[in-house]
């Protein structure tokens, strides 16, 4: 029987701490290098095969996802932006503007607007793939640096901290640029339009993201901010107006009076100077007010746009020249003021020895 010391003893075979390295030295996410240190069991030929073949590879992923990502997203930008060219208007409205006396006068064989649209569209366009590229590449920059081993945690922070800097720092550039967007994309105004912006009026010479330049009556150029738009008056847009009020004395024929500016508008719609200017059969509104000095009697005409002053001018030259020939009278002043002066030292003392 053999003596307990003398008796062999077994020992399980454990890895070398050499090959546990090995192992450890591919993580999880690294398919490649773990792949051929399982096949070949060399470290340095598995972290070089990764470098060489598996970076570059995930890295050329990432680009391809990136530009793939964002080809997806122009096609779908560029379909948005060829439905907005359509306009919102339903069918048989366009038709019904397009159509007829108006569209003819217009000179509209398509959708009234749509050059414009057309436009604000492609702005918007660019502006939205700017924008999209932009964040993409953002994205897979940060991908990128990930892929490389490196902690992107700090540059996340960084970034918003930066952002909310920014932010804070430029909150009226970030309005005006936000401002701007909206007015493209709402068509609240283009160039050549005559608007009312509050503290400027006038012909907008050049709209951008950030500002708006406009031209008054008196040559003077104004440039507004768009964050500091509240409110706009566009005079320009798809028709205009002229509203013409007429007043005549108390002693006039109303009746009358009436009759002559129905003509009066009549033949100036009908004149073939006017044809492409006023858009539909004018209006004598009647009555307007009772004024002091005589009796307001409206007129209205539609015209196209930036038209409505010119009308206006040749309206009243036509509406003098009749008056005359019809012997209609304008209304003059109905008051009569009596200034009476304080009486000279001569007339007073004659007064006092009477």
């Amino acid at each position: 029987m053999p003596h307990p010391l003398t008796t062999p003893i077994l020992h399980l075979a454990e890895p070398s701490g050499s090959d546990t390295d090995s192992l450890a030295t591919c993580s999880s996410d690294e398919w490649l290098c773990s792949r051929v240190l399982e096949w070949t069991g060399n470290e340095r030929l598995a972290t070089t095969v990764d470098w060489i073949v598996g970076k570059p590879s995930a890295l050329a992923g990432l680009l391809l996802i990136g530009l793939v990502v964002r080809w997806l997203l122009h096609r779908l930008i560029d379909r948005i932006i060829r439905r907005a060219e359509y306009g919102v208007l339903p069918d048989r409205l366009t038709r019904a503007i397009t159509g007829g006396r108006m569209g003819a006068a217009l000179n509209l064989r398509d959708d009234p607007g749509y050059t414009r649209r057309v436009q604000r569209a492609a702005t918007m366009g660019s502006l939205l793939k700017s924008i999209v590229t932009g964040v993409v590449f953002a994205v897979v920059a940060l991908m990128f640096i990930s892929e490389l081993g490196y902690d992107i945690a700090p540059l996340i922070a960084s970034a918003g901290i930066i952002g909310v800097a920014l932010g804070f720092g430029s909150q009226t550039l970030v309005k005006d640029f936000l401002s701007g967007i909206f007015m493209i994309f709402e068509d609240q105004y283009g160039v050549g339009d005559v608007v009312d912006l509050g503290e400027a009026s006038g012909t907008v010479e050049a709209v951008s993201l950030r500002v708006t330049r406009l031209r008054d009556v008196n040559g003077t150029v104004w440039y507004v901010r768009n964050g500091e738009i509240l409110r706009v008056g566009n005079m320009s847009q798809n028709w205009a107006r002229t509203v013409l009020d007429v007043t005549v004395g108390y002693t006039e024929d109303l009746v009358h009076v009436r009759r002559v500016l129905e003509e009066v508008a009549h033949d100036l719609w009908v004149d073939e100077d006017f044809q492409g200017l006023i858009i539909e059969e004018p209006e004598v509104w009647g009555v307007e007010s009772l004024g002091v000095d005589g009796i307001v009697i409206r007129v209205t005409l539609k015209t196209a746009p930036m038209e409505q002053w010119g009308v206006a001018r040749a309206m009243r030259e036509r509406v003098k020249a009749r008056f005359e020939a019809e012997g209609i009278n304008l209304a003059v002043a109905q008051r009569v003021m009596w200034q009476e002066s304080a009486p000279s030292a001569a007339s007073a003392e004659s007064t006092e020895k009477a």
